[in-house]
Order: structure tokens, then C-alpha cells, then sequence
């Protein structure tokens, strides 16, 4: 049945919008916990290790970082080769691209494939910056994410490079979480209005929210 399911267009469609809420309700949390950074390095390092201890004695030291990360790499897997089936099962339903392009198809939903490209390869830069410090610059120093996080965003890239993932994921959550909702059978005439609006209010908050990292340290606010 799980086969039958996977193998269906509906059934992946399912996959992909169960696997896109996991992940936003995960960013959700992540803004909250990157806006500690404006309290203070003691605050924000504070944060980062009580991450390490949550659950604690029962869970021993880092077990419910890695289960919340393993449930975060298998979302994003499924989230990734759900669309990717879909849309060579979409190019194969249709080998000839339109003569007119549909009019009411908008820049988040022409951009959804090419953001998702874009968010994945920010995912490796972002995990090998500040999490293994493979790819960050200034010296990475274990236990100390407030001085990684300023390191980075201390240069141009560092910067150009956040801010153009974090615009890409606003146009990516505009548009996906009305396709799940749509998906999961939350649409209606009377709620598409609401659904749209709680969309448009989720992206501006979370692309704002984590962009004031960036701009924080550019400004000198946090320094």
C-alpha cells in the first residue's frame, strides 16, 4: 500500500507538503532562537548549548539534536526527490513547453524549482560554515556560535550569500505552504483568502527575521 501511495502523484504531492511543513515549523523555531543573537553573546552561546541538553538526564548529551536532525534530513530528502519525480513526471505528461505561458502563474511559482535548487545548495554552505567550520572564515571556534555567526557575516559573501538563500525560501514558503494546504485539503473558496494571507505573513516574517542576523552585524549592532 506505502508503494501504491509513493508510486501516485497524489501520494508524493502528500509527502512533499507533510515533509515542507515539517521544515517550516523547524525554521519557525530557528528564527526565534537566531534572534537571541540581539541579547548578547552570553545569551545567544547560552542558547546553543541548552540546544546540546534538551531532555537531559533522560536523553544523554546531544541525542535530541540528532533525532530533531535526523527527522530534518529525512524530511528534506523526501521533500527534494518528491519534487524532483514530480517534475520529470510533469516535463514527460508534456515534452513541448506552452506557446503562451500561463497568466496567472506567479514569479514564486515559475522561481519554485530553481529556489529549491538554490536552498539546497545553501543548506551544505550553511551546515559546513557553521556547524563543521569547514568553509568558515576567521577561525572556527567550537562552543562559541555567536563569534562564528559574526565571523561570517563579517564578510561580503558571507552575507550575499544568506541573504539571496533567505529571499529565495520567502518566494519558496509564499507559494508552498498554499500548495500543501491545497494538497492536504485545507482549501476552500471561503479559506483560500485566510490561507493566502497566513502564506504571505509566514514568509515576510521568517525572511525578515532571518535577515536582521546579517544586517545586525553589518550595522554594528551586533559586533
Amino acid at each position: 500500500m506505502a508503494r501504491t501511495v509513493w508510486d501516485s502523484t497524489v501520494g508524493k504531492k502528500t509527502v512533499m507538503a507533510v515533509s515542507g511543513l515539517i521544515m517550516l515549523l523547524y525554521l519557525v523555531v530557528h528564527m526565534i532562537g537566531n534572534l537571541k543573537i540581539f541579547f548578547g553573546a552570553g545569551e545567544f552561546n547560552h542558547y546553543a548549548h541548552w540546544l546540546r541538553t534538551i531532555g537531559e538526564p533522560f536523553m544523554h548529551y546531544e541525542w535530541t539534536l540528532w533525532v530533531v536532525r535526523v527527522v530534518l534530513l529525512a524530511a528534506v530528502v523526501a521533500h527534494a526527490v518528491s519534487a524532483y519525480q514530480l517534475s520529470r513526471r510533469d516535463i514527460k505528461a508534456r515534452p513541448r513547453k506552452y506557446v503562451h505561458k500561463k497568466p496567472r502563474a506567479g514569479y514564486a511559482t515559475r522561481t519554485m524549482r530553481w529556489g529549491g535548487v538554490i536552498l539546497g545548495l545553501f543548506i551544505v554552505w550553511h551546515i559546513l560554515d557553521l556547524t563543521t567550520g569547514t568553509v568558515h572564515s576567521g577561525g572556527f571556534e567550537t562552543g562559541k556560535p555567536y563569534q562564528n555567526v559574526v565571523d561570517t557575516f563579517s564578510t561580503w559573501y558571507g552575507n550575499a550569500v544568506y541573504i539571496v538563500a533567505m529571499l529565495a525560501l520567502g518566494l519558496h514558503i509564499r507559494h508552498g505552504f498554499w500548495s500543501a494546504a491545497q494538497t492536504l485539503g485545507a482549501g476552500s473558496r471561503t479559506r483560500d483568502r485566510a490561507l493566502k494571507t497566513v502564506a504571505n505573513v509566514l514568509a515576510l516574517s521568517l525572511t525578515a527575521g532571518f535577515i536582521a542576523v546579517p544586517v545586525g552585524v553589518m550595522t554594528g549592532v551586533v559586533s
